[in-house]
């Protein structure tokens, strides 16, 4: 058994986290064997979170006063918790992927950027791009018609080059 003071420390840095992260995923993890709790730890750390198993009644205590306050209320069940700090949309697809593997894996509620959202709603940012994506499509529309007017002056020198070349094989030219 842990003492108050324990019991308090791990209150204590569970409210820090919450605090601290932007975007946080509570999930059930019923019958998950040994391997595949390793396996999901391995796939939520290369997606760039952190994860943690906690009791519910600890969580609500600590969720007061924070944006995740809402979500975690009236929590049942064994759960667990996935956040990160930075992209949240990597971190859903990859419990996403992990939840169609593993069916006993399951989520119940979400927070991304300080805003509650739901089952559907973490599906739907699962089947996002990613940041670099979004940006990389960015930066190419933005290229785009830099490469147009490029590839247009071009066209008029070519042109003239094709147009004098003909005109000398032709003889058109008087010297």
């Amino acid at each position: 058994m842990k003492t108050r003071s324990q019991k308090q420390t791990d209150l204590d840095a569970l409210k820090q986290e919450f605090q601290t992260a932007k975007n946080v995923f509570l999930t059930g993890y019923e019958k998950l064997t040994v391997s595949q709790d390793f396996e999901l730890r391995k796939t939520i750390r290369g997606a760039g979170g952190k994860y943690k198993v906690i009791k519910n009644t600890l969580a609500e205590k600590a969720a007061e006063g924070t944006a995740a306050g809402d979500v975690v209320k009236n929590l049942a069940g064994m759960t667990s918790m996935a956040w990160t700090d930075g992209d949240p949309v990597a971190l859903a697809k990859a419990l996403t992927k992990y939840a169609k593997d593993n069916p006993s894996f399951t989520f119940k509620a979400g927070l991304v950027e300080g805003r509650a959202i739901d089952i559907k709603a973490i599906n739907d940012l699962a089947s996002m791009p990613s940041k670099e994506e979004i940006f990389a499509k960015l930066l190419w529309l933005i290229n785009a018609p830099a490469q147009r007017l490029v590839t247009a002056i071009n066209g008029v020198g070519r042109n003239l080059a094709v147009v004098v070349d003909q005109g000398v094989k032709e003889n058109k030219f008087k010297s």
